[in-house]
């Protein structure tokens, strides 16, 4: 839940994050109105008859941007969802895809129920309906809107999805791109479950390997060694905290919402998850101090924060009392506008969630290229790369005289596989974004933050791709 209820709805702060960032554009304000608004928001209700009897429950789909088909952005499983919510998320992935150079427009998707409190069955006869309720509307297809996980859904609900979708388009040759997140034996992509996170390790590593922008924070160079305290232990949370630990960084504070748990010496972060399976609570870790409230987490003293959980996290009652140097945001809109002003006033670089939890949207993009095509990346190339680095390899030892251990040998001739070729155009696409953005904070003297920078890299990719089609001068 969101950490306190804000005069300003989600929807509003990301538009006014938009609006911060337009003035440094000339484009004509219809065209920035465009950009800014959504499409098209669908919203509907549908009887479902579940363990519970039969009830009516709240859908919507909500397409922010056509400038690139087809649209794109998970389907959200809350009872705490709104219309506002969804039509937030959905701008926020258009402007996200934008930033990781994706081509698609954003869009979200929600129902407004609790998972946790029904049966299997029932959420699945729940998905199922929900999906028949966008393909009558046409809000679901492979080069139309391609759903995806979200808070309360994964790979499970995305197999059900393209059955359903299959079902009825039987015959249809690229049916399993109509959605992403799938399990691998459903044409999902190895490496989707950890995107998120990897992409957020990714992103902040990139980000703390320049010297100068180090120096400003009082820190040094690179991301090992650096304090990191991770809000939420979910799927985004611990994979981001699983990479930063083998990346050399210390983990040393976990917020989930039955409380958190503090070790300024580093916490083992599939101990963590292990305890938590075993007792149900991160509370009472050994060797930790366990802290009252959850959200006391946030106001550590640490190098990162990554608030990895739900919007609205970091506000204007608490920042002012945040000791990170650096906020990474892996969860959607963590920060009101309100407490990113606060922190920028006392110097913390906040890496925006519209970049750096790019990495889920990145992968997907794989997975629905690797729908499209039907061939799994690596199967093409990978014996053809072994042999030729083979046939370099013993070229080499012949001219020197050295041998290759066969530990060596086996190492340098691997061919790719699908992760290899996945983990390494995740890396790549991260870290050319985060280098994008950095390059228009540092343009323009009057730009204040990398958000604003994001923003502008988007609006920017944007606007290029609607006068390219001729709709504005």
């Amino acid at each position: 839940m969101p950490n306190t209820k804000h005069a300003i709805s989600f929807f509003e702060n990301v538009n006014r994050n938009f609006d911060r960032a337009a003035q440094f554009t000339s484009y004509p304000q219809g065209l920035l109105e465009q950009i800014k608004g959504c499409n098209s928001v669908y919203s509907f209700q549908f009887p479902v008859r579940t363990s519970k009897g039969l009830q009516v429950l709240r859908g919507w789909r909500v397409e922010h941007s056509y400038h690139k088909l087809p649209v794109k952005g998970g389907i959200r499983y809350s009872a705490m969802v709104d219309e506002d919510e969804v039509k937030a998320l959905a701008a926020l992935m258009t402007y996200k895809c934008a930033v990781v150079d994706v081509p698609f427009g954003g869009a979200k998707g929600a129902i407004k129920f609790n998972p946790k409190e029904y049966t299997e069955t029932d959420v699945e006869v729940i998905t199922r309906r929900y999906t028949t309720e966008l393909i009558r509307k046409n809000y679901i297809g492979p080069g139309v809107d391609v759903p995806a996980p979200d808070y309360g859904s994964g790979s499970r609900e995305m197999a059900w999805i393209a059955d359903t979708y299959s079902t009825f388009y039987p015959g249809k040759i690229d049916a399993l791109a109509c959605v992403t997140g799938k399990p691998v034996a459903e044409g999902g992509v190895r490496g989707r479950t950890e995107a998120t996170g990897r992409g957020i390790f990714y992103g902040l590593q990139e980000a703390c390997d320049n010297a100068e922008d180090m120096k400003k924070l009082g820190l040094t160079r690179g991301l090992s060694g650096k304090r990191v305290v991770v809000q939420g232990l979910g799927n985004v949370g611990y994979h981001a905290a699983k990479f930063c630990q083998e990346g050399g960084a210390v983990i040393v504070a976990f917020a989930e919402y039955e409380g958190a748990i503090y070790d300024p010496k580093g916490l083992d972060v599939d101990a963590v998850v292990k305890h938590r399976k075993e007792t149900g609570s991160i509370l009472r870790f050994p060797g930790a101090k366990d802290l009252g409230h959850s959200l006391e987490a946030l106001e550590l003293d640490c190098d990162i924060l990554i608030p990895a959980a739900l919007e609205e996290q970091i506000t204007e009652e608490n920042s002012p009392r945040v000791k990170a140097k650096i906020i990474g945001e892996g969860a959607n809109g963590p920060t009101t506008v309100g407490a990113e002003e606060i922190l920028l006033k006392k110097n913390v670089m906040v890496v925006p969630d519209m970049f750096l939890n790019a990495g889920g949207v990145t992968v997907s993009y794989f997975e629905w290229l690797k729908n499209l095509s039907h061939v799994r990346f690596g199967r093409m190339d990978k014996r053809f790369e072994h042999s030729a680095f083979d046939k370099i390899l013993h070229a080499v030892e012949q001219t020197t005289g050295k041998s290759f251990t066969e530990t060596e040998r086996t190492a340098i001739t691997k061919g790719a596989d699908e992760i290899d070729l996945v983990n390494s155009g995740l890396e790549e696409t991260m870290t050319g974004a985060y280098n994008q953005i950095r390059e228009i904070l540092k343009s323009d003297t009057r730009i204040p933050d990398l958000r604003t920078a994001a923003f502008l890299n988007a609006i920017n990719k944007i606007a290029t791709a609607y006068m390219e089609l001729g709709i504005f001068p």
